[in-house]
């Protein structure tokens, strides 16, 4: 056993310590997690089993291959709450588990303490059983990755050891396709007795081989007639005949058992057998193992042959089902979770559900309404400690000069169990006490050194947890065992409030699918973008990369009036958002935008969006094209380039019925800007019409294209004398 070191803590954290608390100890105990893989997860799951019905919540925790699959998926203040639960959809869908931490947590009132019980477990997504479609894919950033292996992550312990899985929806289906082919006789696969046709065998060595193998079948049949008692077995004339044949019992009959032929040559069998023998079954049986037995069996009647193929299709079945049981692997935990209806605590665990769902539950839903209805049926009660550390003024004054991360929280809330807290100065207010048991080895100061493993960031959410549930008023002395954690009357109003965007201060209620008001008002979470109007937004992609966001606001305010823009906002480099200051201009600027595109007037050289235009590349689209984009399955790391490969040019449905109108009328108004001062002068009630219809549709901005571009207009009309 590894032998164990004390970790003497600062002078500061001992000073701080023995002013909050008597009994904390200025040492810490430095023993391992417990790390589960494959090879010891039974044992593990038992354990564990004991653990969660006992405990009064489990924290989780997870680490992955990666969040992003390109970075204008990247959470962004201008992602209204669907659109941003379809970037967490991607990124849960894109990415695997490789670490999933689980750590029960119970009450002992004896020792006025919680005993939490850390569990590591290493998860790969190996296939195990087949099911449709290709093998598992998914991607690794290159920044989680050096993540991992900043802090020693066993990457080959994940790879070779990690447990594999099946989700519900996966061994569902699995299942499924297992009874049709057992019920289906016509296409037999279970003994592989499907009847083989009468095939042509023109190639002179499958004439010899399957007269070979017909006179030795027949030889062999021959002797078991002679010899009624059997048991003896046929003596071939050469050593490699007896490789390949073997005289055994199956299921009580004669047979022999088949090695080392081809595939090929087993179905050159399978025809001699079914042609020549009707006393003789050709079977596969399926074992354990991935290996499968090849025989030909000896039954007596054609009564004897069914009840043989029946027995042999059974216990196929039984094999095929004890693999699919087998293959479930790492969800038997989720399950457990599940069934136990225990409190689930994560932190800023959105995205941690989201994976859960995708890996061991289904196919996650397109719409967010459908996915939190789902996860609430599984999970009825889960906690986000990153909401509770907002939940209450004393708390958020303590994290107001700390970041609310996870390791800055359990530093701060922590201190008699963190090793890495600093003296801030501040009086701690008394810790719940808390005792960690891995294995036999138990400690109230506990050092795994193994920060960042999903099991020890599973243990920090607890201890988070509890901390932030005495800031509540929350008084474990006082608490039973028999009592529902998530029913406390102070715990309860904070329950399935999950953050969905941290960045906005967005917060869904899982219960209801709703999204929740801001715990402290629009001006805890600081905004850049705070009027945020989602009908009033144009989403651009594809303009030239010269051209820089105050430009793009100048040329559309020269068209739409000078307060037309609030405010512009990349994605990438390749696209920016832009709002409008009304609604109204979001149908004007795509309809604008058709008709300059589609115009071989010189005029359009002039226009203020021509430098937006430039190329013919620019696209737009309204919020909705957005949404769309982000929906699609496809992750290019260049916005633009992702719009084209979901083929999305422009949302046209939105402006086509004002552009079979309006097209006429508004080609003709820049034709008739074009023509010099007499000819204007001489139509000028033509114009005027014409006009006012396009200050209709502009909201009466034509007039400062007219003073911000009469010079540049008259520069070049000189020129062109």
């Amino acid at each position: 056993m590894k032998k164990l070191y004390p970790i003497t803590l600062s002078r500061a954290l001992s000073r701080a310590l023995s002013s909050s608390s008597s009994s904390a100890s200025a040492q810490s105990t430095a023993f391992p997690l417990k790390h589960v893989t494959k090879g010891n997860f039974e044992s593990a799951l038992a354990e564990l089993r004991r653990h969660v019905a006992a405990a009064d919540f489990v924290a989780i925790d997870l680490e992955m291959s990666g969040v992003t699959s390109a970075p204008w998926r990247e959470s962004f203040e201008f992602d209204r709450s669907d659109v941003r639960y379809l970037k967490v959809k991607d990124s849960a869908e894109k990415f695997a588990v490789v670490q999933f931490g689980v750590c029960p947590f119970r009450w002992d009132s004896s020792k006025l303490s919680f005993i939490a019980h850390p569990h590591n477990f290493y998860v790969f997504p190996r296939q195990e059983v087949q099911i449709d479609g290709p093998s598992y894919e998914f991607l690794w950033q290159t920044t989680s990755i050096e993540f991992l292996a900043k802090y020693q992550f066993d990457f080959n312990a994940c790879i070779r050891e990690g447990i594999s899985y099946l989700s519900r929806g996966q061994e569902k289906e699995a299942l499924r396709r297992l009874s049709i082919a057992y019920e289906d006789e016509l296409s037999d696969t279970w003994c592989n007795m499907k009847e083989v046709k009468d095939i042509p065998i023109n190639r002179m060595a499958d004439v010899l081989f399957a007269e070979r193998i017909k006179n030795r079948f027949s030889e062999w049949r021959d002797g078991l007639l002679q010899d009624r008692n059997g048991g003896s077995q046929l003596q071939w004339n050469s050593n490699d005949s007896k490789q390949q044949f073997q005289t055994v019992f199956f299921k009580m009959r004669p047979a022999l058992n088949l090695t080392s032929f081809t595939s090929h040559q087993f179905r050159l069998i399978q025809l001699v057998i079914n042609k020549h023998f009707k006393d003789l079954s050709y079977v596969r049986v399926n074992g354990d193992d991935l290996c499968s037995q090849q025989l030909v069996v000896y039954t007596e009647s054609k009564d004897e042959k069914v009840l043989l193929m029946k027995e042999v299709k059974d216990e196929n079945r039984r094999v095929a089902e004890m693999k699919i049981q087998a293959a479930i692997g790492f969800r038997h935990v989720i399950d457990l979770l599940s069934s136990e209806q225990k409190l689930i605590v994560g932190h800023n665990c959105f995205l941690d559900i989201a994976h859960v769902y995708s890996k061991f539950i289904g196919p996650l839903p397109s719409a967010a309404e459908e996915f939190v209805s789902s996860v609430n049926k599984y999970f009825p009660h889960i906690v986000d400690t990153k909401i509770l550390l907002n939940a209450n003024h004393v708390l958020q004054q303590r994290m107001k000069k700390s970041s609310t991360s996870l390791s800055s929280a359990f530093a701060l809330l922590c201190p008699q169990i963190s090793v890495s807290a600093k003296s801030t100065g501040l009086t701690f207010q008394q810790c719940v006490q808390v005792e960690v048991q891995v294995d036999d080895m138990r400690s109230s100061n506990w050092d795994s050194g193994a920060k960042h493993e999903a099991g020890y960031d599973a243990f920090m959410t607890g201890c988070i947890f509890v901390q932030a549930c005495s800031y509540l008023g929350i008084d474990f002395k006082l608490h039973s065992p028999s009592e529902n954690l998530a029913h406390n009357e102070k715990l309860c109003k904070h329950v399935n409030h999950l953050y969905l965007s941290w960045i906005n201060g967005d917060i869904i209620d899982l219960s209801t699918g709703n999204k929740v008001a801001e715990l402290f008002g629009t001006n805890y979470f600081k905004k850049k973008y705070p009027n945020i109007l989602f009908e009033n937004i144009v989403l651009i992609w594809g303009f030239p990369s010269k051209i820089k966001a105050r430009e793009i606001t100048e040329s559309i305010c020269k068209v739409f009036g000078l307060t037309s823009v609030t405010s512009v906002y990349h994605l990438d480099e390749t696209a920016v958002f832009v709002q409008f200051s009304k609604p109204e201009f979001v149908s004007d600027f795509l309809l604008l935008k058709e008709t300059l595109e589609k115009s071989d007037g010189p005029i359009s050289v002039l226009h203020p969006l021509a430098k937006l235009l430039e190329g013919g590349n620019t696209h737009a689209g309204n919020y909705e094209t957005y949404k769309e984009i982000c929906s699609s399955p496809i992750s290019k790391v260049l916005f633009a380039n992702q719009a084209e490969a979901v083929g999305i040019k422009w949302k046209r449905e939105a402006v086509e019925p004002k552009i079979a109108v309006e097209r006429k009328e508004h080609t003709s108004f820049w034709e008739e800007n074009a023509v010099n001062n007499s000819t204007k002068s001489s139509e000028k009630s033509k114009q005027g019409k014409v006009h006012n219809a396009k200050k209709d549709m502009l909201c009466g901005n034509y007039e400062i294209i007219d003073s911000l571009n009469a010079a540049e207009v008259n520069q070049i009309r000189t020129n062109n004398l």
